[in-house]
């Protein structure tokens, strides 16, 4: 028997409000994985698609892991766990997005590409299978969404979302419009997000949306504080936590975030403004030579064990190494 969410949230209003709505996502790493989570969540049904079936299982595992994490802080019950895994399907064929009401790509690819043609393909493949009035998402940070909408027989159903991670905690989602996007498409995406419990922020056309046009120029100025010896790692977050109330100072954002994937924002900003705010630091580009990525690999700007951070006491011309 499928256990269902609304049999254990406090809102029992969540099947009838989600009864019509199906999602589906291509793309279901790390960040695929939050998003799925965070609709299946909010009792949407959602089938993911991945390359291969061994993905597909890495991917539900990832899924059950980040659940059990959340659950260790009291954020969830195995009875919430079973309930957002019996949402979640995954594949490997498109066709199983036929009855998909909105399909968002997530794809991770290794580095920034001029005219996103992997991007495009995806899109491509998506409209060939889905009705014609279903949405078509990208999550994608540091492209217009109209770059990708060009491919569609259909541009107008072409808007561009970016889910901040963790999107479980994140207030908001940013929704970005092309010239071609209908009102209809907006208004659809503006529903969908209320019903994920998130505030929706509306942008015009801008690669970078805002967050990311403001959170690279400032780890851009932090590095360079930090190669000029102004102040240490720990310290410069410091001020901009304790200072200014953000939640992560800009080198556990960066190591948050991961560097390899910092780095391929600002490759895709600084291609289309060509202005050296969004130009990566060099501090950025030796530690992704090097493999030190961030959480992900155990070592950014920080060393993380266990789930706990720890500052470098090194060097920053030997990346904080002794």
């Amino acid at each position: 028997m499928t256990e269902l969410l609304e049999d254990y949230a406090l809102n029992k209003s969540l099947k009838s409000k989600t009864a019509n709505i199906k999602a589906g996502l291509v793309g279901c790493g790390s960040m695929g994985q939050e998003i799925a989570i965070l609709i299946s969540k909010s009792g949407i049904d959602l089938t993911f698609i991945e390359v291969s079936e061994e993905k597909v299982e890495q991917a539900f595992a990832a899924i059950g892991e980040q659940i059990d994490h959340i659950i260790s802080h009291w954020g969830m019950t195995s009875g919430d766990k079973r309930a957002i895994l019996s949402r979640i399907k995954g594949s490997v064929n498109f066709e199983d997005l036929a009855d998909c009401s909105l399909v968002i790509e997530a794809i991770n690819t290794t580095k920034w590409i001029p005219n996103q043609p992997t991007r495009k393909e995806v899109f491509k493949k998506i409209e060939e299978v889905v009705s014609d009035d279903c949405i078509m998402i990208s999550n994608a940070s540091t492209i217009v969404i109209s770059d990708l909408a060009v491919v569609l027989n259909k541009p107008y159903r072409a808007v561009g979302v970016h889910f901040i991670s963790p999107t479980l905690d994140t207030k908001i989602i940013e929704i970005n419009r092309c010239r071609n996007t209908s009102n209809d498409s907006i208004e659809f995406v503006n529903r969908f997000v209320r019903m994920l419990g998130k505030e929706t922020i509306n942008i015009y056309g801008s690669p970078g949306n805002i967050s990311t046009r403001i959170i690279v120029p400032m780890i851009n100025e932090a590095c360079g504080l930090l190669m000029e010896g102004v102040s240490t790692v720990a310290q410069i977050d410091k001020t901009m936590m304790d200072g200014y109330g953000m939640q992560r100072g800009p080198f556990t954002m960066a190591d948050h975030i991961g560097l390899d994937k910092l780095t391929k924002w600002m490759e895709g900003l600084y291609n289309e403004y060509g202005d050296k705010r969004y130009k990566s630091s060099p501090i950025i580009r030796r530690m992704v030579r090097a493999g030190i990525l961030g959480i992900k690999t155990g070592e950014g700007f920080y060393f993380y064990k266990n789930g706990k951070q720890y500052e470098k006491k090194g060097s920053i011309s030997h990346l904080g190494q002794q």
